[in-house]
């Protein structure tokens, strides 16, 4: 006769993992964010909340994952239809494509420095072409924008190849019997990849967009290279309450705002790429 708690002794390590790594933390989070020497109190959120960089921080990370997180998307759907129909040089292809998976948020922040920073390469390209007299300041405080646009190619050049690699495991195991099917009756290619490979892949898209987006509301190193603290992030503002102004209970309550608003998006996520069960391979 089969174990019936065989499934629970298979899902327990699972479990103990996300109670230590996960909850707890919270629980102590929570508590942080919410209690002081007299008890309950949201003394800390209202402190958040009423401070001149947090509307400007939520703003700005809410602005950059709907920025990125379309853009990556677009190009990995891209890049794995590429690396899934190739057949000669695939590996090769792959491979550079995923180069970037190498770099840490930091080391990515430091190369595209070097490419905007007034002596970077992109001042001496002005320069040289003579679109400019003298290299310019393009990341200075007056130039926000520039730092806004720096960050978001960073980001894309940095963790498309996350989502790549997700869709690639995606595609690889759609039945090539559908495509061959579509073949006969004469759906074109770009019909083929919204009946078949779309609606096929909702599993893949559904945990390349969740994990990209939470990363997306959780930049940090990459803004830090690149504006310093010239464009407030939620995460840069949890960093500069906890070590900076040293007032842990107030970074307490920016990392529960990232919490909240990443189980929002991955709830989202989750109800409009249902699977059906009859789609299921």
């Amino acid at each position: 006769m089969p174990n019936k708690s065989l499934p629970y002794l298979l899902m327990a390590p699972a479990i103990l993992f996300l109670l230590v790594f996960f909850f707890y933390p919270f629980v102590q989070i929570a508590v942080l964010a919410f209690t002081a020497e007299e008890g309950f109190t949201l003394a800390h959120v209202q402190r958040m909340i009423g401070h001149w960089k947090f509307g400007t921080a939520l703003t700005n990370t809410l602005i950059l994952a709907a920025i990125i997180v379309p853009v990556q998307l677009a190009l990995a759907l891209g890049m794995a239809s590429i690396v899934t129909r190739v057949k000669t040089g695939r590996s090769t292809i792959l491979y550079i494509f995923a180069i970037p998976l190498g770099l840490s948020d930091l080391a990515a922040g430091i190369i595209w420095l070097a490419i905007f920073e007034q002596s970077g390469f992109l001042n001496s390209l002005l320069v040289g072409v003579g679109v400019v007299d003298r290299p310019i300041l393009l990341l200075g405080y007056q130039n926000v924008w520039v730092i806004f646009l720096a960050v978001i190619l960073a980001e894309i050049w940095r963790a498309t190849a996350i989502m790549m690699v997700i869709l690639v495991s995606g595609m690889g195991i759609i039945p090539k019997e559908y495509y061959e099917a579509a073949e006969v009756f004469g759906a074109s290619p770009w019909k083929r990849f919204l009946k078949i490979t779309l609606p096929l892949l909702r599993p893949s898209l559904q945990t390349a967009l969740i994990l990209r987006t939470i990363a997306a509301f959780e930049v940090f190193a990459v803004v830090v290279a690149l504006g310093g603290t010239t464009l407030p992030v939620l995460m840069g503002e949890t960093y500069e309450w906890q070590f900076t102004l040293r007032d842990r209970n107030v970074a307490a309550a920016y990392a529960l705002v990232i919490l909240g608003i990443s189980i929002v998006a991955t709830i989202a996520f989750l109800r409009l790429l249902r699977v059906p069960k009859e789609a299921t391979i």
